[in-house]
């Protein structure tokens, strides 16, 4: 829709009650509902992502008695942040079902129920039945539902936590106007959407049903997707320190901490590995880990679960609560080394956003470790790595629910890989490398799924040297940021060497900033703190259904005569779907584009600002055509550096993407 209409949708949004909509009946008799990715065919995005063992059914598609809301990008509403934009809504009795595409014994149901008026989440049934066998299964919402300006409030009747803010909803700085605007209340309702794992105690046969019907402990209940697998028995090691033999609790009932504690001690001593059996074990801080192996049973049977628990009085870090995880030593005190981390949950209490707070599932500095097969949910950042450390591999992790970021390579790190992970409903960038202080350097992100981060970045970099991002998944990011990001920013350290993105799928990507109010790109190239002059390498990726630009060049106005983008190079890029250019260009520098063929394009294929200073010798970015570009998106009389700068074009939603014939 026209950036007009998407800004007038924003201010529109004043109630809690208000939030399903649109919304349009859906027939009981629907076809079974098909196995996506990414809400996509999975030929549209076959080879990128992470392989996992479940398989992704949306509810839109599956049959129903409800509603189904969407689709729609207006972000703080519930169809904008569903997978694929759109999901169903359901009233107490009403149900959805989906046909397993395989056999089962275990359901993940992605949903959102109503905030409590006051705040802090309510809780309700939901009615599982799965071939012949009935379950219940808990919803809640005291993990969801954050309003607000940053860091965000969970009070949904709070006035603005920054009146002397820009508000994007009213063009104003309220502390600056008389009388001050009335913004609506709750304002900026975000984060809606929480999930639920189920053993459902039995084999489910593919082709047989999964019904979820909604209660009447709440007014309305939203049904995103079903993810369902077939869980394996539970992993032994009878030669291993099990925490049992140190007094852990299975049940839950009693804190185990000190019981690891004992356990790693033994281990490091006895050169054994810690075991962690199936249950729930109460962990209500960090567990220091370094030199010491610790396996699970699996991550749908061991869990390590905790509350958030404030401190007497701030830690030097400046915590003011603890909660479960596995930390390495900072890196003053040298950092760990050699700690690997495998088959177990990690479920945290965190319900608000404290960033001086050190409640993540995995921290501290870590080299030559490894993190695998966990699954980490309701922790602040799911691993939040502090440097200088090097040489770690965080791989086959699910990473759900979290307030901030999902990982973040953070200050000197080196030579370590994120790669084959799941990432859904982050808080802020699902993965992220932050060269603060001390650079980055030699890192890589491959192969990982990105769904659904409400705010900012799919995938972030800020600064750092030679760094690879290959082979993600990219879906629907909500607002303030882009699919791939690549920034001069947060202080970061100068990009230096390569930075290379290479056979990513970016699908529904490139959101509206409400700070500038224009749409960003799927991938975004930010020129803040200084220019970005290392060599921006972009070959093999896949644009589709761009909200806005497929690509977005840019710089902040204060500093567009300062810094520049003059090295970055398309190459073998496949843009299906814009709603409005291929490129948006306002920064001075350049780029050069081969075989970049684009369909679907909604305004101009490229909209060349520069750094907006329209001089008679054209534009300060210029555009080289190196051959084999098709679509007619990169016409003759573009180039090299034609100004056809528009600065809000109109925004044509262009048609769901296709199969791209030879």
């Amino acid at each position: 829709m026209p950036s007009s209409r998407i800004l007038a949708a924003l201010t529109a949004v004043a109630a809690i009650s208000l939030l399903p909509a649109p919304a349009v009946a859906a027939p009981a008799t629907a076809t079974p509902s098909p196995v996506t990715r990414a809400a996509l065919d999975p030929s549209l995005v076959a080879g990128r992502g992470a392989a996992v063992s479940f398989l992704e059914q949306e509810a839109e598609k599956a049959r129903t008695t409800g509603t189904v809301i969407g689709p729609g990008r207006a972000a703080y509403t519930l169809p904008a942040e569903a997978s694929g934009r759109s999901a169903v809504r359901l009233t107490p009795g009403q149900y959805v079902e989906f046909t397993l595409p395989k056999t089962a014994n275990a359901i993940t149901v992605r949903y959102s129920i109503p905030d409590a008026p006051a705040g802090g989440g309510l809780t309700a049934p939901l009615a599982v039945k799965a071939g012949g066998a009935s379950r219940t299964m808990t919803l809640t919402s005291q993990y969801s539902w954050l309003y607000n300006q940053y860091p965000f409030t969970n009070d949904p009747n709070a006035g603005l936590l920054h009146p002397d803010w820009w508000i994007a909803e009213c063009a104003c700085v309220p502390a600056q106007t008389t009388p001050a605007p009335v913004i609506s209340k709750p304002f900026r309702p975000s984060h809606f959407y929480d999930e639920q794992r189920l053993l459902l105690g039995r084999t489910v046969a593919a082709g047989e049903k999964v019904r979820l019907t909604a209660s009447s402990a709440v007014p309305w209940t939203v049904i995103d997707l079903l993810d369902s697998e077939l869980v394996g028995l539970p992993y032994v090691n009878l030669v291993a320190a099990n925490v049992l033999a140190f007094g852990a609790d299975p049940t839950g009932k009693r804190d185990s901490a000190p019981a690891f504690d004992k356990a790693i001690a033994f281990a490091r001593k006895t050169k054994l590995k810690v075991y962690v059996p199936p249950g729930v074990f109460q962990v209500n801080r960090h567990i220091l880990v370094d030199d010491v192996t610790i396996e699970g049973a699996g991550n749908w049977y061991t869990i390590l679960k905790g509350r958030e628990v404030a401190l007497p009085a701030p830690a030097p870090d400046g915590s003011v609560h603890t909660g479960v995880g596995f930390y390495g030593k900072s890196a003053a005190d040298g950092g760990s080394r050699n700690v690997h981390l495998s088959g177990f949950a990690i479920q945290g209490d965190v319900r608000e956003r404290i960033d001086t707070d050190q409640v993540n599932a995995v921290g501290g500095a870590m080299s030559d470790s490894t993190i695998k097969g966990l699954h980490l949910q309701h922790t602040k950042v799911g691993l939040w790595f502090d440097g200088p450390m090097t040489n770690t591999r965080v791989e086959g992790n699910i990473i759900v629910d979290q307030i901030a970021d999902g990982l973040n390579f953070h200050t000197g790190v080196t030579n370590s890989v994120a790669r084959n992970n799941f990432l859904r409903n982050t808080g802020d960038d699902a993965l992220a490398m932050w060269a603060e202080k001390t650079t980055n350097a030699g890192n890589t992100f491959d192969r990982n799924t990105v769904q659904t981060p409400v705010l900012a970045n799919g995938i972030a970099i800020y600064g750092g040297k030679d760094i690879t991002v290959s082979g993600n998944l990219i879906a629907d990011p909500i607002r303030e940021g882009s699919a791939l990001h690549a920034g001069s920013r947060f202080g970061a350290e100068p990009f230096a060497g390569f930075v290379k993105f290479t056979n990513n799928t970016a699908v529904r990507a490139g959101t509206l900033d409400l700070n500038w109010n224009i749409g960003l790109g799927a991938l975004w190239v930010y020129a803040l703190d200084r220019s970005i002059e290392a060599d921006i390498q972009v070959t093999g990726d896949h644009y589709l259904d761009s909200t806005y630009n497929a690509i977005m060049m840019v710089s902040e106005w204060a500093v567009k005569d300062l810094y520049a983008v003059p090295n970055a190079h398309f190459k073998d890029i496949r843009v299906d779907g814009t709603g409005t250019s291929v490129l948006s260009a306002r920064v001075a520098g350049g780029a050069s584009f081969e075989n970049v063929d684009a369909r679907n394009v909604g305004a101009v294929g490229i909209n060349n600002c520069g750094s907006f200073g329209f001089t008679p010798a054209g534009s300060e970015f210029t555009v080289t055509d190196r051959g084999g570009n098709d679509g007619g998106w990169l016409a003759p009389w573009l180039l090299p550096n034609t100004i056809t700068c528009d600065d809000r074009p109109p925004v044509v939603a262009p048609p769901a993407p296709s199969p791209w014939l030879p």
